[in-house]
């Protein structure tokens, strides 16, 4: 059985408690060594087979993945963060399944949601946002012409971007033509949840000159859901009645 796991956004202890029994239970871990936190690593039982992905292809790994299964071990393929997300499992379950090798996914905890924890926000709020976009800038890998920055920016809407802290400049420029103002609050959360975590608060216009120096590893944040407005959610207001409690007048 090969079980992808999401090994969170960087603190060893926000892998989820399954993620952490399938990595001790694991025979052979393959990681991704270029951004999962190797203190990650402390969960292997000792005699685990252990093999950095950075320095593998496609090939490779399934190639060990194959190897392992014929044999019957288990083997955790560990990715950053959460695998649906930007997780480029997709190759993988995709050569699995011609194979014939069963493979199971367990989420994890995405920079997504450590970013937002780093802000101290939310991205939902009531009266400001109830939509949040994720996307990316083009880069190596393109983006559909119809989900560029501008285009997804004219929605007013909370939006998180991944794998585009070196492309700060450009990435400014595209949020601005699609409609918001270079004064729309803005931050970058670099290494959200490790120890060397950096939060810079900016607004869009500033972002490439506030964040100078960050290439990589790093989420913008993006929306008037930095400013602390917005309206309280209906959720607790005393008047709002509930399947579980009653509305007072």
């Amino acid at each position: 059985m090969i079980n992808f796991v999401g090994a969170g956004c960087g603190a060893p202890d926000l892998i989820t408690v399954r993620g952490a029994r399938l990595l001790s239970e694991a025979d052979v871990i393959i990681y991704a060594g270029s951004l999962v936190n190797k203190e990650l690593l402390k969960y292997a039982r000792e005699g685990c087979e252990i093999h950095d992905s950075a320095l593998l292809n496609l090939d490779e790994i399934i190639e060990i993945m194959a190897a392992a299964d014929a044999e019957g071990k288990n083997t955790v393929r560990l990715h950053s963060g959460d695998p649906s997300l930007y997780g480029a499992i997709k190759e993988q379950t995709d050569r699995l399944r011609e194979l014939g090798i069963p493979f199971e996914i367990c989420p994890g905890v995405s920079s997504l949601c450590g970013a937002a924890a780093a802000l101290g926000v939310e991205y939902t709020v009531p009266g400001v946002s109830q939509t949040v976009i994720i996307s990316r800038m083009a880069g190596r890998t393109p983006v559909p012409d119809r989900e560029n920055i501008a285009a997804l920016a004219a929605h007013g809407a909370t939006m998180v971007i991944f794998l585009s802290a070196g492309m700060l400049g450009g990435l400014s420029a595209e949020l601005m033509r699609g409609g918001y103002g270079a004064d729309t609050p803005a931050a970058v959360v670099y290494k959200a949840s490790w120890p060397d975590e950096r939060v810079i608060r900016c607004t869009v216009g500033t972002l490439a000159s506030a964040a100078e120096g960050i290439k990589r590893t790093a989420l913008v944040c993006v929306g008037n859901f930095l400013d602390g407005g917005g309206e309280p959610s209906r959720l607790y207001d005393v008047t709002f009645e509930t399947g579980y409690r009653k509305a007072k007048p």
